[in-house]
């Protein structure tokens, strides 16, 4: 018989680790989450550091943005 008073274990949910596509193990016990291991997780950060992650460099003028009344 369980207690009503005390809340449900919240269960820990794998996930695809963005770096290999692997399971991943979303938990605080995974000190790596999302990622697998520590090796996925540094491929990721090198590829931020070496800007591989970028916003498109083809986005329109300034002057395009705002509120119409100030142009």
């Amino acid at each position: 018989m369980s207690d009503s008073n005390q809340p449900e274990p919240i269960q820990a949910s794998q996930v695809r680790c963005p770096g290999c596509a692997g399971l991943s193990l979303y938990s605080s016990t995974n000190p790596y989450r999302p990622f697998c291991s520590a090796r996925c997780k540094g491929v990721d950060l090198g590829a931020w550091a070496s800007e591989e992650f970028r916003v498109p460099e083809d986005t329109p003028p300034d002057e395009d943005f705002g509120d119409p009344r100030l142009q």
